[in-house]
Parts: C-alpha cells; sequence; structure tokens
C-alpha cells in the first residue's frame, strides 16, 4: 500500500534523514517516535508533497508519488499537520467542506453527496453539534476533531497526521486514536502519524519507526520496539519501563538510610513518594515480576530480588538483612506475605531479634 525506497529528505536541498525504508499495508497504522527535532515532521511533510524529496522514492499503490498531480494524490492521502490554522469566518461545516474539493468542478460547488460525506464525517468524529460555530471560536480538542474530519471528508487510502494529539487532554487524545484505530479497522484506510507521548503508541500502532540522528534506528512491531534499551538510547532515558510504558524520574542521591519490606505492588507509592523527596533508599526482597521491583530497580539505591516463581534464596535474605541492619528507618508496606513472599516476614523477625525496629503501613 505504502512504501518508502532509500528516501532521503530535508531542507533546502541538504539532507536530514538518509535511506528510509518503510512498508505499511493496508489498514495499518504506522507510528513515528523519537526526540523533539528528529526529524518525524520532516519525513511526514515530505511523504505528503508537502516538501520537495531530497532523493529516493515514495510509493502510493506502486505510484511514485512524484508522478503524482496533486489533485491525484489528494485523492489518495489527506494530511493533518501541527499548524494551527485561524481562518476568518469560516465555521466548521465550511472547513471539513474544504475537504471535498479534489472532487468538485472549477467553481467548487458541492453536490448533495459531497454534503452527505460532510456531515458523515462530522459524525464520525463526534462533531455534528459543533457544524455550524465558528472554527475560531471552538476548543483545540474540537479542532481537532473538525480536521480529522476534513481530512476523512477527503475519502482517502491513506491519513498522515503530524501530533495529532497534541494541545489535547486525555479524553480528547484517547477518543481521537479510538477513532483512527477504528478507521484503519473497518474502513482499511493507512494511518501514517508521529506522537509524542510513547505511553499511548503501543495501543494504537502496527508498526513503529524510531527516528533519531540521520536514520530511522529500528523499524518493527511494538513487540520489537517498545524494550527498555532501545527506548532508553532512543531518548536518552535510564528508567523506561516496557511493562509500565513510561519512564520515571531521576533516583535520589545519597545516602540510602531506609529499608523499605514490599511487594504484590504495594511499594510504588512509597518509593515515588521517595524519590520526590530526594530520599534514597533500599527495598526488598521482591520478585522480578512484581510491579514493585520495576519501579525499584529504577529508583533504589539497592534491590534485593529473586527471579519470578523460585524460592527466595536463604543467600538473598541475608544480603537483604546486611543492608536492612544497617538502616535507621525501616518501614514494612506488606500486611499479607501469603505463601511466596514468607522469606520478607522472616526478614522483619530477624530484624526484631537483634532489637531494631521497623514501622508498618
Amino acid at each position: 500500500m505504502f512504501n518508502t525506497k532509500n528516501l532521503t529528505v530535508g531542507y533546502d536541498k541538504k539532507a536530514l534523514i538518509r535511506e528510509i525504508n518503510l512498508n505499511v499495508k493496508r489498514g495499518e497504522i504506522l507510528t513515528l517516535i523519537g526526540p523533539n527535532g528528529s526529524g518525524k515532521s520532516t519525513i511526514l511533510k515530505s511523504i505528503s508533497k508537502h516538501l520537495a524529496i531530497i532523493s529516493g522514492t515514495v510509493f502510493i499503490d506502486s505510484a511514485d508519488i512524484t508522478k503524482m498531480s496533486y489533485k491525484d494524490m489528494s485523492k489518495k492521502v489527506s494530511v493533518v499537520l501541527t499548524d494551527r490554522i485561524r481562518p476568518e469566518l469560516m465555521s466548521c461545516f465550511e472547513i471539513v467542506a474544504s475537504g471535498r474539493y479534489p472532487y468538485t468542478n472549477n467553481f467548487g460547488k458541492l453536490t448533495a453527496k459531497d454534503k452527505q460525506i460532510i456531515m458523515e464525517s462530522l459524525e464520525k468524529v463526534n462533531a455534528i453539534d459543533i457544524a455550524q460555530k465558528d472554527f475560531n471560536q471552538i476548543s483545540d480538542g474540537q479542532r481537532q476533531r473538525v480536521m480529522l474530519a476534513r481530512a476523512i471528508a477527503q475519502e482517502p487510502e491513506i491519513i498522515i497526521l503530524d501530533e495529532p494529539t497534541s494541545f489535547l487532554d486525555i479524553k480528547y487524545k484517547i477518543e481521537l486514536l479510538d477513532i483512527l484505530r477504528s478507521m484503519a479497522a473497518t474502513k482499511r484506510i493507512t494511518i501514517i502519524m508521529s506522537l509524542h507521548e510513547i505511553d499511548l503508541v503501543p495501543k494504537i500502532s502496527d508498526y513503529v519507526a524510531c527516528v533519531k540522528g540521520d536514520r530511522i534506528t529500528h523499524f518493527g512491531r511494538c513487540a520489537e520496539i517498545f524494550r527498555s534499551e532501545i527506548i532508553n538510547d532512543l531518548y536518552e532515558l535510564k528508567g523506561y519501563s516496557e511493562i509500565f510504558g513510561s519512564s520515571e524520574l531521576t533516583k535520589p542521591a545519597g545516602k540510602a538510610d531506609i529499608f523499605i519490606v514490599a511487594g504484590n505492588g504495594r511499594g510504588i507509592r512509597v518509593y515515588r513518594e521517595l524519590q520526590k523527596a530526594g530520599q534514597a533508599f533500599n527495598t526488598g526482597i521482591l520478585f522480578e515480576n512484581d510491579p514493585d521491583y520495576i519501579v525499584a530497580r529504577a529508583l533504589a539505591t539497592k534491590v534485593f530480588s529473586e527471579k519470578a516463581f523460585r524460592k527466595i534464596q536463604p543467600s538473598t535474605l541475608e544480603e537483604a538483612f546486611i543492608c536492612a541492619k544497617d538502616c535507621k528507618r525501616i518501614i514494612n508496606l506488606v500486611d499479607d506475605f501469603g505463601d511466596f513472599y514468607l522469606e520478607n516476614k522472616l526478614l522483619l523477625e530477624k530484624l526484631e531479634s537483634i532489637g531494631k525496629k521497623w514501622l508498618s503501613i
């Protein structure tokens, strides 16, 4: 449906990103991710003919886009860029109607069919109620929906969107992405877009391309791309979690005088509160499939852990005890140790036997 062959893009004939090779089928969603200024928008503008291609080829249904007229291109591809347009005295209906111009005559006269498509497009994005409102008098979220309706009204095979969730609150972000996912699934429209919110990318995308430096560093399915080592390298992070789809803030520095006994997800809230307070801490004993372990690995000075579904080894218990007994404060967050975390109960009993007090919260 859509592919690029050794595509190089940039400005004023100066290459910014080289040798771009992407391949997307009908009804699939490809998302570009990467740091600000990495060139995501440049790629999107180039494949939509808003920027001249430096070298290489972009194919849509085996047709080279440089050989397509702008009218033919607009019947294949609709584009929603980040530019916040401010048209004078135009209703939302009229904005969406501009998406029908590739199909109208030289006078731009709308037929009954055109008007029906416009209203159907507004309905798909839940914007019928604002059809007659001034485009400049509605919210950012409503504007974004209207611009998407305009793209839909073009009846394209491909929709290209540059950061479509920018300026939107979480409700409208989810709503917009739900609409795109539905269009890809039911209308077999191919979606190519960029997103800042990497936690949303795996929820909607079929394929992901990582843009950094002058290359696409990785291209593949979400399961291949959203791995800690790839995302940490792409954004120069340290604490990205592929399980939570997000990154923790910087680990607290200094001496860790607190030991947290946690498990079963009970430690996450406390770990983050300590991080905000700039207080270094140690924690354990945690299994490596425990949500607490994922956050502790990013924030704790020391994490005492055991492989998932394994019995906690005596050596791990002893190492945690040696660390905890030297801490000024010991906090227990577990009220039911169950069968798997009995060693944490033993740890507390062992600390108590040497006179170390601990607090349960």
